[in-house]
């Protein structure tokens, strides 16, 4: 393993890079002068002090339902929000009155905490909910002003051997390597945008073969993200959500295949140019 493998890997198990001074970090915005930004919200593992005492899950049973590695996946694009605190403080994926967990329903079953969670601790995490679509919006804002309309690829990631490290994967025929989640997405106004990056991902070759790559299958894009994208940007934003199955790393032990991730990470740069030339072509 490299320096930089070393790197990364101290960052998803830590939620924090070898230099952060704590865990206060919330995220890591770069910006660069492209109509396409890429977010990992769930890639974080970090979580404030105040909360460590009262949860009740180990940190491996966290990294599990967390998306490791997606800030790896997409760190070409010039856009780029990369979120440090886990989504067991805060899911920025969720709608704000469930962002926070409190009920094993809304954790895949999981016990979070050891007694209830206090109101001030609880009011404290939707601070960055609140602060981070500020933030978001913000940022969307800007991009709209530069270029007119703009593209958001949501990463995330899911698991496929829930069973334990030995089981059975799950069905691939409902479990594609690739899941593109359109379920807010306004399909007519952004089939040509859509059609691009299907495309893009069905062309590309690993290994000598194609990804798996299909729509509403695993998941349907039901996130608050790109809800929240499209309807504060019907008319110029396109927000898609992207779930890749967790066939780059041991869902289990948390160990990365570098050369699966480092062919994600092309895959998503490569679709960048073919985006930008589809959003011009709109104008």
């Amino acid at each position: 393993m490299n320096e930089e493998e070393r790197d990364l890997n101290m960052l998803n198990r830590t939620g924090e890079t070898l230099t952060d001074a704590g865990n206060d970090s919330w995220w890591t915005v770069h910006r660069g002068d492209s109509p396409i930004v890429a977010t990992a919200i769930h890639d974080g593992h970090g979580l404030r002090g105040d909360l460590r005492a009262l949860m009740a899950l180990a940190d491996d049973e966290r990294l599990r339902e967390e998306d490791p590695y997606t800030a790896h996946i997409i760190r070409d694009l010039a856009n780029r929000v990369i979120v440090h605190r886990s989504r067991f403080e805060v899911d920025l994926n969720r709608a704000r009155e469930s962002a926070v967990y409190v009920d094993p329903s809304q954790a895949w079953g999981l016990n979070v905490w050891r007694e209830r969670l206090p109101r001030d601790l609880h009011e404290g995490s939707l601070v960055l909910h609140d602060e981070y679509y500020r933030m978001l919006r913000s940022m969307l804002l800007s991009i709209e002003r530069r270029h007119g309309s703009l593209v958001v690829l949501d990463v995330h990631s899911y698991n496929h051997r829930r069973d334990g490290a030995g089981s059975v994967p799950t069905d691939p025929a409902a479990a594609p390597e690739i899941n593109i989640g359109t379920h807010s997405m306004d399909r007519s106004r952004w089939a040509d945008v859509l059609e691009t990056l299907l495309d893009g991902f069905r062309r590309f070759e690993f290994r000598g073969t194609r990804f798996d790559v299909r729509e509403n299958v695993a998941f349907q894009g039901r996130g608050e993200q790109t809800r929240f994208i499209h309807e504060h940007f019907p008319q110029t934003g396109c927000a898609i959500a992207i779930e890749f199955k967790k066939f780059f790393m041991d869902e289990w032990t948390g160990e990365p295949d570098f050369v699966v991730l480092d062919a994600l990470r092309a895959l998503i740069a490569s679709t960048v140019p073919d985006l930008v030339k589809a959003l011009k072509a709109r104008r």
